[in-house]
């Protein structure tokens, strides 16, 4: 759906204050319009057509911003990219004097699209973002959001290291981490599926203030040792891009050195929906890569423990877990030592010395007749959350799955999203 020709439009603007880069507008955009380099994410007004596809999946509503704008003079995708903070609004008397008649900001403003529904089958090519859901599930406990911030009362809060520990067997150049981070008195509570952020210390290249850094939490509500006001993450030292180019990472650098007692600080927590099911005999879906496994180890681990206190009757427990070689997966060690009627678990190795290349999907599709029933039960539920890379390969595995077992997958997919029953969290 398109704005009627105007010399006025309404134009989508991202607040660079309170983003915390995580991708997420990017991801679900579906027609493009959203991009971002080193600094801001950004928005073209020639190619946003105002669906609002982007807004539920945006944990800080930063996304949520718009002027009035002579068509002529719409902030371009450049000026964007240089700002700190968005502009002020125009006044009427500032878009008079940009030649926008009175008459139109007086009837043509009210009247610009706020939303337009997109069925995913009218779009072209396969797009896996329109199935995934902005809603929790229906028993997912209450979660808090955004109690610290640069729009809260208070923008950050420090936390203690109190642990930190190499996960992986690789050499230091690409470690991975367990981070735990402790709060002490002040209250700091988070829900399975939620993420943080994390302010690095010291300036940009622009000599500006770090943004923060989103990170999964890796550890269930009552923490991370049960009692106890504190969280873990899970994070991989970057040396480089997704293109393959040398970069330092500033974040995970920096929290991968860090020592016992160390400081932090901490923004959020962020996320409303890629949350669990907290109702009896529901089951999980877990597929990740790599880091995506933080969600899904605090998932899991809420669930050992609700079993181990007998308060909870769980359904099943299935995870699919990625990585390029047995040393470079996370939490190898401790996987295997969970009781294999408590869960179900599938690795996937791409890059083993002398074997075939396996991923996720090519585990999916062994277990195809086990997904067919779990896409049919409606208290079954499926996380997804890795590298963007591997979306749209699992979706469209799902997608297979779905129709090998002679359901309609459109018609399931839409249920899946409009269930709150397939989240998708990657970056």
């Amino acid at each position: 759906m398109e704005i009627v020709a105007s010399s006025l439009i309404k134009q989508h603007l991202i607040d660079p204050v309170i983003c915390i880069r995580c991708n997420t507008c990017e991801a679900t955009c579906p027609v493009g319009a959203i991009t971002h380099d080193d600094r801001n994410y950004v928005v073209d007004a020639d190619k946003c057509n105002h669906c609002m596809a982007c807004l539920p999946p945006c944990p800080t509503g930063s996304i949520d911003n718009w002027r009035h704008m002579p068509r002529a003079k719409a902030y371009s995708l450049a000026e964007q990219l240089t700002w700190d903070e968005l502009p002020e609004v125009l006044s009427s008397a500032a878009l008079a004097d940009a030649g926008v008649d009175q008459e139109e900001v007086a009837k043509q403003a009210p009247s610009l699209p706020s939303t337009v529904s997109l069925d995913p089958a009218q779009l072209a090519g396969f797009q896996s973002a329109h199935y995934g859901s902005t809603l929790p599930p229906w028993s997912a406990a209450h979660p808090f959001a955004n109690l610290y911030g640069p729009k809260a009362e208070q923008p950050f809060v420090v936390a203690t290291v109190t642990g930190n520990a190499r996960v992986t067997e690789v050499g230091k150049d690409y470690d991975t981490h367990h981070i735990v981070l402790d709060f002490g008195s002040m209250p700091f509570p988070v829900l399975e599926g939620q993420s943080i952020g994390i302010i690095p210390p010291g300036l940009d290249h622009h000599g500006r203030p770090h943004h923060p850094r989103q990170y999964s939490v890796a550890s269930p509500r009552n923490g991370e040792r049960p009692g106890y006001n504190n969280l873990s993450l899970t994070i991989k030292r970057v040396l480089e891009n997704h293109q393959g180019e040398p970069v330092r990472g500033v974040a995970s650098n920096f929290m991968c050195d860090l020592k016992i007692g160390d400081k932090v600080q901490v923004t959020g927590p962020f996320g409303t929906s890629f949350l669990m099911p907290n109702h009896p005999r529901s089951s999980l879906v877990m597929i990740c890569t790599g880091t995506g496994s933080a969600p899904m180890r605090a998932m899991t681990e809420w669930r050992r423990r609700m079993r181990q206190s007998g308060k909870f009757e769980g359904g099943k427990l299935m995870l699919f877990f990625g990585a390029r070689t047995q040393q470079e997966l996370p939490y190898f060690g401790p996987l295997q030592s969970l009781p294999k009627d408590f869960i179900d678990i599938e690795l996937a190795f791409s890059r083993t010395p002398g074997q075939a290349k396996r991923y996720v999907q090519d585990a999916m599709r062994d277990r195809s007749a086990d997904l067919a029933l779990m896409l049919q039960d409606p208290n079954a539920y499926f996380y997804v959350c890795g590298l963007k890379a591997m979306e749209e390969g699992v979706v469209l595995t799902l997608r297979d799955v779905a129709v090998q077992a002679g359901l309609d997958w459109h018609a399931l997919g839409m249920s899946l999203k409009r269930e709150g029953r397939l989240h998708l969290e990657t970056y």
